[in-house]
């Protein structure tokens, strides 16, 4: 009703002063209307909508670049994330958290896709499955094993905090994130606005830090440090999810985070008391991943 007033106003003084009424009305129902709008408003008056910071958040994400090749693939029984990158145009390929029940699969994949997996790295020594790298060594034998130098298990190639992976023009940066593991990383590639966390920081949630060198203060300042001060528009993947998520944000993560939104002290206590049973696979993986997966593994015919 306000509007509709605001508007016959303007029409009578438009014509009582020989203005054209469109200029009119549209400034008077600018000032009438402005004192109705939310100081929470992200956009201009004349989109006349009230957008939610974190939706224009998501509208500013990276877009891939057109030669920027990504697939995230499942694995069902341990909940794993594996995530394929390539460049498309030199064919160079990286693999991601590799699983051993699903390294014919992925090389399969890889072979379809006239790729050539270059590296096939792990976020951390996993506990909950057996990496698949040992077995794609195998399968591709061009293959390089990528872990932490921290992580205490073996492969052909050790990262350090900082370090870059290359695949074609590519690459990506390796972020020491320790807590849930001592050799946990976080992988960033930058120009694509993206980021592999691992277990430590899940969506919505965090790795475990009750076995596996895991100390919760730790993760807790790996989080905060190194993961939450990437560009809050990055796209964050992890190594695992039990619910149907696939990805989250910085900004999200940051916001709705249900553990890593709390103080430190008070995250400290709550994953000292999370009481979570034991690991069911960790006395098989953690052996076998410390031999980077060369462990148990059925030889190809």
């Amino acid at each position: 009703m306000r509007f509709l007033s605001a508007f016959r106003r303007a029409s009578a003084t438009a014509a009582a002063l020989g203005v054209p009424c469109q200029k009119l009305i549209s400034r008077s129902i600018v000032s009438s209307t402005v004192r109705y709008i939310k100081p929470t408003t992200t956009c201009s008056f004349h989109q006349t909508v009230v957008i939610p910071q974190c939706v224009k958040m998501l509208d500013q994400r990276k877009t891939f670049s057109a030669d920027f090749f990504f697939r995230q693939l499942m694995d069902e029984q341990s909940h794993t994330y594996t995530y394929l990158l390539a460049d498309i145009t030199t064919k160079e390929a990286v693999l991601i958290d590799p699983v051993l029940e699903q390294a014919k699969r992925d090389a399969k994949l890889i072979e379809e896709l006239g790729f050539t997996l270059k590296y096939a790295l792990n976020t951390h020594m996993h506990a909950d499955h057996i990496t698949g790298t040992g077995y794609l060594k195998q399968l591709l034998p061009s293959t390089v094993s990528v872990i932490s130098l921290n992580s205490g298990a073996k492969a052909d190639k050790h990262l350090a905090d900082n370090e870059t992976v290359k695949f074609g023009r590519h690459e990506l940066r390796a972020l020491c994130t320790p807590g849930h593991t001592n050799g946990c990383m976080t992988f960033v590639v930058e120009e694509q606005g993206i980021a592999f966390t691992g277990d430590t920081l899940l969506i919505r949630g965090c790795g475990r830090t009750d076995f596996q060198e895991g100390d919760a203060r730790t993760l807790y300042r790996s989080v905060h440090d190194r993961i939450f001060t990437l560009p809050e528009n990055y796209r964050l993947f992890p190594a695992h999810d039990y619910k149907g998520n696939m990805e989250t944000t910085v900004a999200e993560e940051k916001r709705y985070n249900p553990r890593l939104t709390k103080d430190v002290e008070a995250f400290v206590e709550l994953m000292n008391n999370l009481n979570l049973p034991y690991p069911k696979m960790i006395d098989k993986a953690v052996p076998a991943n410390r031999e980077c997966g060369l462990y148990d593994i059925p030889k190809e015919n």
